[in-house]
């Protein structure tokens, strides 16, 4: 029989889901619930799913997200989610005609790029898409870590103090922290208003079971909210009825360096809280050495998070910024024919041109790796030697080198 893979409708969206659940494995089962909750925030327009017999044996879903360069400046992205093939039905090509129907229609609707967070590093290169982002995760040893447990508390050094507020306060406040934090952190991404309805257990799909944080927010001594802090802790005590809880951070938002290090110095100061767990943060976070003895905190999880496809050129690096001047034409490599040709790109730190062009090129690389070397993550000298990027003109990696590397890491706080 043939397998039919085009845009859902409405009477298929509860067996999609259901395709969805199973290829996560989760249990694949579908409640009123869950489609009620869901269904509004889905454009079936841009849900595609495949169909053996009337039966979704795998899922795919895109949506609109706005993708800070280096700079600042945003651009529009496709972002892909829910991406999935029943394990009855694999190899059979199901995932790369939904993604070229995808990445089609998102170069027509004028998105610069398509962004993904991947579950397998292997799956998404051969569709042009490269690491761009990494993210790390510590935890602390609290004791161990120096910090004085007579220190008068967060905030005092400069005025500033720490409150805890409840999940409506956040709904509140926390969109507009976000938006500060997101102008001036590549690599992250907007959040829509049901994304803090659901972190906050206003609006959940009813697949897992709510168990609300604590919510701290710092304010300055002018009373502003420059950070927010969200966290569980579980009830773990040893054998002599010894308190040794964790703590672990759901999310973090500071947008000046007295926020970051108050709100980190407060989690590390609540009693019996002996272990914390940061959450995904940038693999170059202060963090560590906000401590007296950042050995404390150890790294548990160094993986690839943001995942970056290229679909406009000409915009996409005309978008950001550069550390120096320079002018590089590079020679663009797609299989799929979105983005092939070459480039010429005359930048400086304070704006880019690019054009299409038929001169000689310095460099040679596929779309992947422009994607990987975008928000200014990775190093050309890396991918050079790795055999990734070409050099058709000497000194035209150590160029690159200076131009597109960023002074700080990309960084996604978010998973979609």
């Amino acid at each position: 029989m043939r397998l039919d893979v085009r845009a859902i409708n409405e009477s298929d969206y509860p067996d999609w889901l259901r395709a969805v659940h199973t290829g996560f494995l989760r249990p694949p089962v579908v409640t009123e619930q869950e489609v009620a909750s869901r269904r509004p925030h889905t454009d079936l327009a841009r849900t595609q799913g495949a169909f053996d017999g009337g039966r979704c044996v795998a899922t795919y879903r895109s949506f609109a997200q706005e993708l800070t360069v280096v700079g600042g400046a945003t651009v529009p992205a496709d972002a892909i989610s829910n991406v999935t093939v029943s394990p009855t039905h694999r190899r059979r090509g199901l995932l790369s005609r939904m993604m070229a129907t995808d990445l089609a229609a998102a170069k027509e609707r004028g998105d610069v790029v398509a962004t993904l967070i991947a579950s397998e590093y292997p799956i998404y290169g051969r569709y042009g898409f490269g690491p761009a982002a990494w993210t790390t995760e510590w935890e602390i040893d609290v004791p161990r870590s120096g910090l004085d447990p007579r220190w008068s508390g967060p905030g005092a050094e400069d005025g500033g103090r720490i409150d805890l507020v409840s999940g409506a306060d956040v709904r509140k406040l926390g969109p507009a922290l976000h938006d500060r934090l997101r102008a001036r952190q590549h690599g992250a991404i907007d959040r829509a208003a049901r994304w803090w309805d659901m972190t906050t257990g206003e609006n959940r799909p009813g697949i897992d079971t709510w168990t609300e944080p604590f919510y701290a927010v710092y304010c300055n001594a002018d009373g502003e909210a420059d950070g927010l802090v969200v966290y569980r802790a579980d009830g773990h005590w040893g054998d002599a009825k010894q308190p040794l809880n964790r703590a672990t951070v759901v999310d973090h938002i500071a947008v000046t360096p007295a926020a970051e290090r108050a709100l980190w110095h407060f989690v590390c100061s609540i009693d019996w809280i002996t272990t914390v767990r940061t959450g995904y943060r940038a693999p170059d976070d202060l963090l560590p050495l906000l401590l007296p003895d950042p050995r404390a905190a150890r790294v548990v999880t160094q993986a690839d998070w943001l995942w970056v496809r290229v679909l406009d050129v000409v915009r996409a690096l005309e978008a950001r910024t550069y550390a120096v001047p320079g002018a590089l034409t590079l020679d663009i490599h797609d299989t799929t024919g979105l983005t092939p040709g070459r480039y010429h790109l005359d930048a400086s730190p304070s704006g880019a041109t690019c054009t299409p062009t038929t001169a000689t090129p310095d460099l040679a690389l596929d779309v992947r790796e422009l994607g990987t070397l975008y928000l200014g993550d990775e190093s050309p000298a890396r991918l050079a030697a790795l055999g990734r990027i070409e050099e058709l003109t000497p000194g035209a990696v150590a160029l690159a080198e200076r131009m597109f590397r960023a002074a700080r890491r990309a960084w996604c706080p978010d998973v979609f």
